[in-house]
């Protein structure tokens, strides 16, 4: 092998498909390392070999033969080398943003044509960094693997029988849950102090009771949902180097305690969403049935972009099998929170005003989404909830990692609205209990079930972040069961260590 390598970069040939392969390579292992909860299937693999080095090849080997045409014939000692240098600089660029971006796509352009100028001769050079590059790509990449598939998963385990509840009530059960929306007791106020009275009233006008100080128990959608619907505490047990993971999608999508108890009850399940974000990684699906086609969801990105209609689909999965109780997950991708970076921030007061216009368009979804569901089912079972807070007077989300004691900041992460229709305005007594997202269902199923022995089982209403600035790195306690502003900094299951 050695003997092969250095007969190739000892001579004056050009081998076009190992430049292809050095300039692919890299990128793949440099994505997987970072992304592998988003990339962790035999499609996103095939789609990467394709696009990333098969591709690559071809173009290159065409590219190698059309330089020797006589018109290209005195550029041809540039050609495959700016190729090269140019495809690994972008596919990096894409493995970083997920999206074309004409700014840094120019620059990449240009310092391409820049080094291929310069440095052509040493072409070879540059391959064998790039080719060290992905064996030390590799080495992480089976690191991140090894310790992917060696997370513990005693969390998702129920402290009783509710995974086997059996339902005495059967509505629907619309669970709609628009992002980032606060709960009116912080909107009303401080930080926020936005008039919402229009949606309020829309909201007693329809028979909903609404809980105030309600909040979530972690802070971003993936942590968030996965404790809701697993109905348990994960504690961020299984983050790399205390930073926000993406939790598995296949907990949200996939299988989890509450989409399993709808399922045992005959349940059709459906999750509609207005853009792919927990399905970007391509779950197996969990749900009977969802308005975005996997085929439709870009292998890299984000997860967010133009928004999806999800009026028509809930209005069609309504119409059909109306025999068997329905429950939809529908999710509202607004008002969101502030930008996540602080490179993108404008500051506190123009972040709030991009909040409050989309705090409209959230209301104005939501009154056609609950309009159309109370027309069409007036006995159904609504719960208006949101996954956390909208981060309004930060100047960016991120800045979530930095500690404060700030009692507002700290209730924006976390505060959450909740809001549900009770089928027959038949609110169970026990509703009090209701305080944060880690027990709702739980609530919700010990009303349908008519068993409140369920309610023994409920979980800490505590709040908790990850942090790494401004305190040593943990996870931390942030808001206790009683809804005071702490910091204790998680230990274990059975203890929390004040710091």
């Amino acid at each position: 092998m050695l003997k092969f390598f250095k007969k190739i970069f000892t001579n004056d040939k050009h081998y076009p498909a190992l430049y292809a392969i050095g300039a692919g390579l890299y990128p793949i292992f440099f994505y997987y390392s970072n992304n592998f909860t988003l990339v962790n299937t035999l499609m996103h693999l095939g789609y990467f070999i394709i696009m990333f080095l098969v591709v690559p090849i071809v173009l290159f080997v065409v590219i190698n033969w059309c330089s020797k045409l006589p018109v290209l014939i005195k550029w041809r000692k540039y050609i495959l080398p700016f190729s090269n240098i140019f495809l690994f600089l972008f596919l990096l660029k894409v493995c970083l943003y997920g999206d074309f971006q004409k700014k840094i796509s120019l620059t990449i352009l240009i310092l391409s044509f820049v080094i291929a100028y310069f440095l052509h001769k040493e072409i070879k050079k540059i391959v064998v960094i790039q080719l060290l590059l992905a064996i030390i790509g590799m080495f992480t990449l089976v690191s991140t693997v090894i310790n992917q598939n060696s997370k513990s998963k005693e969390w998702m385990v129920q402290p009783d029988n509710i995974a086997q509840v059996v339902f005495k009530k059967k509505p629907n059960v619309y669970y709609i849950q628009p992002d980032g929306y606060v709960n009116f007791s912080e909107l009303n106020k401080g930080l926020y102090n936005i008039d919402n009275v229009k949606f309020e009233e829309f909201l007693k006008t329809n028979n909903f009771k609404y809980y105030n100080n309600f909040r979530s128990n972690y802070a971003f959608t993936l942590s968030s949902n996965s404790s809701s619907l697993m109905m348990k505490h994960h504690y961020y047990k299984n983050v790399d180097e205390y930073r926000e993971v993406l939790f598995d999608r296949d907990i949200v999508i996939s299988k989890n305690t509450v989409l399993d108890v709808f399922k045992n009850n005959n349940y059709k399940t459906h999750f509609l969403t207005e853009m792919p974000y927990l399905l970007l990684s391509k779950p197996e699906m969990g749900f009977d049935a969802c308005n975005i086609d996997y085929d439709d969801i870009s292998y890299i990105g984000r997860g967010f972009g133009e928004i999806k209609d999800i009026l028509q689909p809930l209005t069609k999965y309504m119409e059909v099998e109306i025999e068997k109780p329905k429950f939809f997950f529908i999710q509202i991708l607004a008002p969101g929170h502030i930008t996540g970076q602080k490179a993108g921030s404008k500051g506190v007061e123009w972040e709030k005003s991009i909040w409050k216009k989309n705090l409209k368009r959230s209301n104005e979804m939501l009154t056609k989404t609950v309009a159309k569901i109370i027309k069409q089912d007036p006995e159904a079972l609504i719960i208006i909830t949101a996954d956390h807070g909208g981060y309004v007077g930060m100047e960016y989300t991120l800045d979530a990692y930095t500690k404060t004691q700030d009692r507002d900041k700290i209730y924006s992460m976390f505060s959450s609205t909740l809001a549900i229709h009770w089928p027959n305005l038949d609110a169970p007594d026990y509703d009090s209990t209701l305080k944060t997202s880690v027990n709702l269902f739980r609530v919700v199923f010990s009303f349908l079930s008519q068993d409140n022995s369920y309610l023994s089982n409920l979980q800490s209403n505590s709040s908790y972040v990850i942090l790494r600035k401004g305190v040593s790195k943990g996870v931390y306690e942030y808001i206790d069961e009683n809804g005071n502003i702490i910091l204790k900094k998680y230990q274990s299951k059975l203890s929390l260590d004040a710091n």
